[in-house]
C-alpha cells in the first residue's frame, strides 16, 4: 500500500489512525448478528463522511478500525458519529443489548496515528485479531 494523498477544497492530506473501542464493561456483546450490523454502519458513516476505511474487524469485545480521515473533519467527531449511531442503531434492533448493558459504548477509546509504521504492518495487526 502505497502513501497516497487525498484532498479537500483546501487541504492536502494523508492521516490515517487506527482506533480502537469496547463495549460497556468490555463485555462480549458484537456477535449474534450486530457484529455484522456494526460492519455495515461503520460502512455507511465513514462513506457519508469521506473518510476511507482501510481496514476493520470487529471482535466480540472490541472494535479496531484502519481510517483515513480530512484532518478538518476530525478523527473525534468521526469516532463520535460512528458509536453514536451505532449505539442508536444497534441496541433498537438487538434487545438483547439493552437487556445486558445501560449504554453499549465506553465513552473512552483508544487511537493512534499510523505515521510511523508502514501502513502494510498495521493492516496486517488488524487482519490479524481474530487469530489472538
Amino acid at each position: 500500500m502505497s502513501s497516497q494523498y487525498r484532498s479537500n477544497r483546501n487541504v492536502v492530506f494523508s492521516c490515517k489512525y487506527h482506533v480502537v473501542w469496547c463495549p460497556k464493561y468490555r463485555r462480549s456483546v458484537l456477535v449474534d448478528g450486530a457484529d455484522e450490523q456494526l460492519k455495515a454502519i461503520v460502512n455507511r458513516v465513514c462513506e457519508a463522511r469521506q473518510a476511507q476505511l482501510i481496514e476493520m474487524e470487529v471482535m466480540p469485545d472490541h472494535v479496531h478500525l484502519l481510517v483515513d480521515v480530512d484532518p478538518q473533519f476530525g478523527i473525534h467527531r468521526l469516532v463520535k458519529e460512528i458509536k453514536g449511531t451505532s449505539s442508536r442503531e444497534l441496541r433498537a434492533g438487538f434487545s438483547f443489548l439493552k437487556r445486558r448493558l445501560p449504554t453499549l459504548w465506553t465513552n473512552s477509546y483508544f487511537v493512534s496515528t499510523v505515521g510511523g509504521a508502514p501502513l502494510a504492518i498495521v493492516k496486517q495487526y488488524i487482519e490479524n485479531q481474530r487469530r489472538v
